[in-house]
């Protein structure tokens, strides 16, 4: 009897199928997905705010203040700040309004007030930093 001899070789035509067909449902599926990109503003090069802006102050203690211009500082409640917020929008429509976040408050407590704005359909809301510096 003959004795059997060990094979020592690997048939990688199965990879290479599997590979090919990898790489081929990877190139039709790239170019469909959608990626989100998130432009953060950076406090070196940051924009002038409009002179004409309301200011929306979230404090530490999670209190607001509506500043308008040439008026002085005026601590408002959530509901209160919508109503003066929609009433300057109806004489307005482009009002711009600046949220302005205390460095120590909870990020929440700015995104509740942007999504109250945001509720009252208002078009320019941004973020007021201040510009180091340097």
């Amino acid at each position: 009897m003959r004795s059997r001899r060990l094979k020592n070789e690997i048939n990688v035509v199965p990879y290479i199928d599997v590979m090919l067909v990898l790489l081929v449902i990877f190139m039709v599926t790239a170019p469909m997905m959608t990626t989100a990109s998130i432009d953060v503003p950076s406090v070196g090069k940051a924009a002038q705010p409009p002179a004409e802006a309301l200011q929306v102050i979230v404090r530490a203690d999670r209190t607001l203040a509506l500043l308008a211009p040439g008026r002085t500082e005026r601590p408002l409640s959530r509901s209160e700040l919508v109503q003066e917020i929609a009433s300057a929008q109806r004489r307005n429509p482009e009002q711009a309004v600046l949220i302005a976040g205390d460095k120590n408050v909870r990020y929440q407590a700015v995104l509740e007030v942007m999504d109250d704005l945001q509720r009252q359909q208002v078009k320019r809301i941004g973020l007021l930093v201040q510009p180091s510096d340097k």
